[in-house]
């Protein structure tokens, strides 16, 4: 039990029958662990003490029926104060308290409240009145119960509109991020669908094009075969001639024999030989008429100029 001038007894020594006093200790700080092993002590008395607040644990003591703080400098009393839920007397006389923690009114069970001497809020002092007799503190705890309630309620209702505002919100952005995708997913399928289109064009044009170009083909074709066919006619022409130098090429060919067979029969050893003399006797007869032919024309040449 922390004092401003050391260790004192033990708070058993100090319990009498279910009544613990603890006031004029000097006390700093309130002994939560003693405490909470003496559950026989449902009514404990710190008041005339040193105690500036109370730590959180203070209000796991839930078998607490009548608890003094005054004339203390306590400023605020904790959050979870309203766990004290069998409390039945609560003695708060002198200390520095400004408000009161919302869950006080979990309290269901306090007839007895003292809040005089406090800095209170004006509308919680107003609400609490004075405690000068027995009625008027009876009275202060169910006022300031009803006071904490609606407070309780107000509170609980502004965390509903809160809650159901962000629920708003959120809705609101899930169906902005609905229209967000709905409207990338169209963009995506019109993209999609112009490009579709564009392949489309593409294809027609190069199958226009190939049409275009086998017609085209096809239009030149059939004017090199016109030509083909209109020059059948002259065909046998063709062949003619063609015959007539075949005709000249033997004809050539047998004068090179005969000259050949000339020059063999009159230049070689051939000429003693007998196709070889009869060869050259009918060149000489050749030569021969070729002579008296140009006599004859000289003749007639001179005769016609007389």
């Amino acid at each position: 039990m922390s004092r401003g001038g050391g260790k004192g007894p033990s708070l058993k020594d100090k319990l009498d029958g279910n009544e613990l006093d603890l006031s004029l200790c000097d006390l700093n700080e309130v002994p939560v662990r003693e405490l909470a092993a003496l559950p026989k002590a449902t009514i404990l008395d710190l008041s005339c003490n040193n105690l500036i607040s109370l730590p959180s644990d203070f209000c796991s003591l839930m078998h607490l029926v009548k608890l003094d703080l005054s004339k203390n400098r306590l400023q605020q009393l904790p959050l979870d104060f309203g766990r004290l839920v069998n409390l039945q007397h609560l003695d708060l006389l002198n200390n520095r308290l400004v408000t009161l923690p919302v869950s006080f009114a979990q309290l269901k069970n306090l007839k007895w409240l003292d809040l005089k001497d406090n800095p209170l809020d004006p509308v919680l002092a107003k609400v609490a009145g004075d405690c000068l007799d027995e009625k008027q503190c009876k009275q202060a705890a169910v006022k300031v119960l009803q006071h904490m309630k609606a407070i309780q309620s107000e509170q609980d209702r502004q965390r509903q509109r809160k809650l159901q505002a962000e629920r708003e919100m959120e809705k609101k952005r899930e169906a902005e991020q609905r229209a967000k995708e709905a409207q990338e997913r169209e963009l995506r399928k019109r993209e999609k669908a112009e490009e579709k289109e564009r392949r489309r064009r593409e294809y027609d044009a190069q199958k226009a094009a190939k049409q275009e170009m086998e017609k085209k083909t096809k239009k030149e074709n059939v004017q090199t075969r016109k030509p083909a066919s209109s020059s059948r006619p002259a065909q046998p022409p063709r062949h003619r001639h063609s015959w007539s130098r075949s005709v000249l090429r033997v004809l050539l060919l047998v004068l090179l024999c005969v000259l050949c067979t000339l020059a063999a029969c009159r230049l070689t050893e051939l000429q003693r030989q007998p196709l070889c003399v009869s060869v050259n006797t009918l060149y000489e007869d050749v030569v021969a008429a070729l002579q008296n032919h140009k006599t004859l024309q000289n003749m007639l040449q001179q005769n016609s100029q007389q």
